[in-house]
Parts: structure tokens; sequence; C-alpha cells
């Protein structure tokens, strides 16, 4: 096959793919410079140093309209020939080196190595000088403002967009810098089916280190943004908008910092790395998960305590099913003993309806008994689903008697590690794809059910998602 009719390999593809984005990237570089350029040709006598007359200058504030508009012209140009000497310089180190790289696939193991660290090299130093020409470019700025009590309204107006401005433009240059430095990295990666042990230790490390910049550099952009908002003067208007724009860049980060995860879980392919990175994983959600509920509880007490005051005065008149859960209480516990209830209640919060917590290595007899007991007759299961409480996890079964016309809700606790629940569907079959799907989307063990299996989701699917700490496998479904 000649060279012509030959089609690229994808290591040729990724490479080009990162030629184009590089050059898009630069292109886009200069149009923002010069958009910023433009924004900030108000401040004041920002071009003195390079005028002829730098001597003579004097103030923005004591400019004809007819100066105004020239220093603006004279500082727009300046800006402009600076961003398009920066991309000559940067157009010309980039010219020699795909000249002299070859295919990735062509290359040994230390040139692969070496094409990385001279990659990464790279991304650094265009960061840190574009960091440098921004600080440049921002210095004569500061020396020539004045207080902020000192400035007019419409002084005080033009001071906000520019600081605005300012912080935007740190956020940009700080994402960019971050892409660019990403970018050499994957053009010069392999599969993770053809790594060894020891690179796959490495792109771990190397995928937490990732995710820990993006969110310092998250965490850089809000607090620019924060700054920028305070030198402004801090009305309340502009600090609004501040504070919504960094509580969306936290969104953003938390978002990029779960998905960073996700990758590092996922980049163990198929050898058993992976389940240390998935279990890492769901250790951070369930500490989450768990600080959620700490706050929660909290907070649920301190409104419980006045509410607990308030009752004291005005004392509840008791519930319509009293009678109805006494019945059931003593029937049980004639039966079975006092132990078997762990706790018994009327739900407020579910039409009053008489709830007992039964005890979970006797629940199956308890069932039974509640079924073929004559003054109980609970002969229909009206439903069955599991919970997720963090701590733990809770079956919840609605039972009815249509010979009593009466109803009755029970609750039965597993722990979250080998969760199991005696199963009922030898009591109502009706019990059937309700614990399949209890166990299908919560990971509860029924023991006693005849076809216990997934019923919603793939025999080969990892995990449980209605448990809260939860954390998907396939980040592409």
């Amino acid at each position: 096959m000649t060279d012509e009719n030959r089609k690229p390999t994808p290591e040729e593809k990724a490479k080009a793919a990162a030629e184009a984005m590089a050059k898009a990237k630069a292109a886009k570089e200069a149009k923002e410079a010069a958009a910023k350029a433009e924004a900030e040709v108000e401040a004041p006598a920002q071009t003195s140093a390079d005028t002829p007359s730098s001597s003579e200058s004097k103030s923005f504030s004591e400019m004809t309209p007819e100066e105004k508009a020239a220093a603006k012209k004279a500082a727009a140009a300046e800006a402009i020939a600076k961003a398009k000497a920066a991309k000559e310089a940067e157009s010309q180190a980039e010219a020699p080196t795909p000249a002299a790289s070859k295919p990735v696939s062509e290359m040994t193991p230390e040139e692969k190595a070496a094409a990385k660290k001279a990659a990464a090299a790279e991304a650094i130093a265009k960061a840190k000088a574009a960091k440098e020409a921004e600080s440049q470019a921002e210095a004569p700025t500061p020396a020539a403002s004045k207080p902020v009590s000192e400035m007019t309204p419409e002084e005080k107006a033009a001071a906000k967009k520019a600081a605005a401005a300012e912080a935007i433009a740190k956020a940009k240059a700080a994402k960019e810098a971050e892409s660019q430095a990403e970018a050499p990295t994957s053009a010069a990666s392999k599969p993770i089916s053809e790594m060894t042990p020891e690179e796959k230790a490495a792109a771990k490390k190397a995928a937490a280190a990732e995710a820990l910049a993006k969110a310092k550099a998250a965490k850089e952009a809000k607090e620019a943004a924060e700054q920028g908002a305070d030198a402004a003067g801090g009305d309340a208007e502009t600090q609004a908008k501040a504070a919504a724009a960094a509580k969306a860049k936290a969104a953003a980060a938390a978002a990029a910092k779960a998905k960073a995860a996700r990758d590092a879980a996922a980049q163990g392919g198929d050898s058993g790395d992976d389940a240390d990175a998935k279990a890492k994983a769901a250790a951070a959600a369930k500490a989450k998960a768990a600080a959620a509920a700490a706050a929660k509880a909290k907070a649920a007490q301190a409104g419980g305590a006045g509410a607990a005051e308030a009752d004291e005065s005005q004392p509840k008149e008791p519930s319509k099913n009293q009678p109805y859960l006494d019945k059931y209480v003593a029937r049980i516990k004639e039966a079975f003993g006092a132990e078997v209830i762990e706790a018994s209640y009327i739900n407020e919060l579910a039409k009053e309806v008489p709830t007992l917590v039964i005890q979970n290595e006797r629940w199956h007899d308890v069932a039974l008994f509640l079924k073929e007991d004559e003054q109980l007759a609970f002969d229909y299961l009206s439903d069955l689903h599991g919970v997720d409480y963090e701590d733990r996890l809770e079956v919840y079964y609605h039972f009815y008697s249509y010979k009593n016309r009466q109803s009755l809700a029970v609750k039965v606790k597993t722990g979250r590690e080998q969760s199991s629940v005696a199963s009922v569907m030898d009591i109502w079959s009706g019990a059937n794809w309700n614990e399949r799907e209890t166990y299908d989307l919560l990971g509860i063990y029924f023991p006693g059910h005849g076809d216990l299996r997934r019923i919603l989701l793939p025999d080969d699917w990892v995990g449980h998602p209605l448990r809260k700490d939860y954390v998907q496998y396939d980040e592409e479904v």
C-alpha cells in the first residue's frame, strides 16, 4: 500500500488533533489579549512610559477628550502588537518540533518518556511566560490609580468594570495554562491494557495530581474573583454577582473533581487495581454522606428543641389508631416476648399508620404470625421497599387486613456490610419482584427467596445505584 492510500494510525490522528487544538488555542489567546487591551485602555496614563512626551504627560482625569481618545488608540495598538509578537514567538518556538518528531508508535520506551518530559516542561514554561507577561502588563495600573474615596462616580464605575475584567482574565489564563499542561500527556499516552503495572500506578498518581491541581486552580480563580469584587468598591450588587460567579465555579470544580475521581477509579483497566480506586472513591462518598447526615441531624435537633417547648403547653391528643397499635404490640409480645419489638409508634407523616420495628433475626417468624394469627390476619402485602439511612439500611413493609380493615407498617433494620433480611416470598407471594428490586438497587439480600437476581439492571452491573455511597463504574452510561 502506498503512503498516499495508507490510513493514518490512531497515534497520528491524536497527534494531528492535538496540533489543531494548540493552533486554535493560540489564536483564541491572541484574540482575548487584544480584547483585554481594549478593556484596559481606560487606566490613567498607561502609555506614559512608551511615548516621547512621557516627562510632560498628565493624569488621565486632566486630559481633553481628544487626548483621551489618542491615549486609548495608542494603548490598543501597543497591546495588539505585543499579542502579535508573542504569537509569532510561540509559533517560531513550536515550528521545529513536528519536523524532528516521529510517530509515537515508532518510539522506544526511553524516547516516549523523554517526549513526555519535554512536553510537560514546555507546557509549564508557556504557562509561566504567560503569567509573567500578564503581570508586566498589569504593573503600571496600580501606580497611576488613586483611592476610591477620591474617585468620581464615573471613575468608580470604570474601576469596577476593570477589576471584574481583570479577575475574569486571570481565571481564563489559569484555565488555559492548565489545559495546555494537560494536552501533551493525552497525546503521548497509550491504552491501559498495554501498560505495565508500574505505568498503571504512575497513571493513577498522575490522575490524582491532576484532580488536586484542578481543585487548586478553581480555588485560586474564586479568590481572584472575590478580590476583584472587593477592589471595585464593595457595593451590594457587585458582591452578589461575584458570589454567584464563585458559587458556579465551585460547583464546576466539584464536578471536575468528581469526574477526576471516577477517571482515577477507571484507569485500573481489567486488572485488580481498579478495586482499590473504587474503594477509595466509595470511602470518600461515604464520608461526605456521613457529614451531610450529621449536619442534617444537628439542624433537626435544633429545630426539634423549639417544637418540644411549644408542645409542652398544648399536649397532643392520642391518635385514633393508638388502640390498634397497642393491640398489635400486645399480641406479638405475648407470642415472642418483649425483646422482639425494637420500637413502636404512630407515624404521623403517613396517615397515622401504626408502625413496628422488628428484630432482624426473628422477622420471618413474626411475619408468619402477622398473617396467620386470627386477631391480626394481615393477609395482604401492599408494598415493600428499601431505604438507605447512611448508617444502616431498612426494609419497609406495608400490610393490610381485609378482615379487620386495619393497616400496619413494619421496619426491619440491617447493616450496610453484608446486608440481609429474611425473605417473606413464601408467606406473601407478592413480595417476589419487590425483593428483587430492593436487592438490585440497594444490595439487600433476602435469604429464602426462590429467584433472587437483578430485575432492572443487567447481571454484570457494578454496584447498587440507590445506595448513597454509590459511585458509577461506567461513566459513559
